[in-house]
């Protein structure tokens, strides 16, 4: 029933004091509802925003390698004498020792050049490799016993250098454009906060994928697991005795001791540095071809 105007008028005042109090308790609780959806939209907004920024494993894995290779460039060149000790699985040791040195790249990778001093039969033996961004590098031996040098195709890369658990392609590139990452997880190892991460070559490998568990600290590997073609653990690598150097207004780090174990066979290979120099400076001849000879 509609009532005229008039009728309403004359009802008692009670009732239209009741009528102004349900009004504004409609408007408060539609002022709370307002709010509430405003927060929810706030909230969604925020969520939203954090789901647009989160990064995927891959991404954040490759963001880290990056922030690594970032924090290592500007070495300029590395001087330093070497040992490799080579175990056998029932601990017999061999003992050869040699210089190296590196060269930083600019728009290629770095170059190197070892040369092995001691014993007699491994005396002149020397390695050179040119690093490349985004091509296969090139790796040279050359063996003073045949007078010749010999260059490391890719079919030979994963095999094992001068008999050590070492192979040409540890010794090779790391440029993270030759890798597919993928961050893992974080944790400790020996106390130390690490990344761990999934690297997977993007060129021919003898390795399926390496797990590196990096630093957080330093932005260098603790250790890397290194897994064979059937995904099986092949050999580990444990990096120790790191040191700083200062070079320019930044500082780096280098570990003096690698040691490489192979799980399968029990053979473990021992790279070691004495008398490093960083920012040592070089020429492209340093690194010529004709210098093997």
């Amino acid at each position: 029933m509609i009532y005229p105007i008039n009728c309403l008028k004359s009802k008692s005042t009670n009732w239209s004091v009741e009528l102004g109090q349900d009004i504004i308790s409609a408007k408060l609780i539609g002022e709370k509802t307002m709010r509430f959806l405003a927060t929810l939209m706030i909230f969604g907004l925020i969520q939203v925003g954090h789901t647009a920024t989160k990064q995927s494993p891959e991404e954040k894995g490759t963001s880290i390698a990056k922030q690594v290779r970032d924090q290592n460039d500007g070495f300029i060149g590395e001087e330093s004498n070497m040992k490799m000790i080579l175990i056998t699985a029932d601990g017999q040791q061999v003992v050869r020792e040699m210089e190296g040195k590196v060269q930083e790249g600019g728009k290629d990778g770095d170059k190197s050049l070892m040369e092995f001093s001691n014993p007699k039969d491994v005396k002149g033996t020397k390695m050179l490799t040119w690093s490349y961004k985004s091509k296969e590098d090139d790796q040279w031996l050359y063996i003073p016993a045949f007078r010749r040098v010999k260059r490391i195709n890719s079919s030979s890369k994963s095999s094992s250098f001068m008999g050590s658990e070492f192979a040409f392609e540890d010794l090779g590139s790391q440029e993270i454009d030759k890798f597919n990452y993928k961050w893992l997880r974080d944790e400790k190892l020996n106390k130390r906060d690490v990344w761990v991460l999934e690297r997977v070559s993007k060129e021919p490998s003898g390795y399926s994928k390496q797990i590196t568990y990096m630093d957080k600290k330093i932005f260098n590997p603790m250790k890397v697991e290194y897994y064979n073609l059937r995904g099986e653990l092949l050999k580990v690598a444990e990096f120790a005795g790191y040191k700083p150097f200062k070079v320019g207004q930044k500082t780096l780090y280098r570990a003096n001791k690698i040691h490489m174990k192979n799980v399968q066979t029990k053979k473990e290979s021992i790279f070691t540095w004495d008398n490093r120099t960083l920012g040592k400076k070089f020429t492209e001849s340093d690194f010529s071809q004709s210098r093997l000879k």
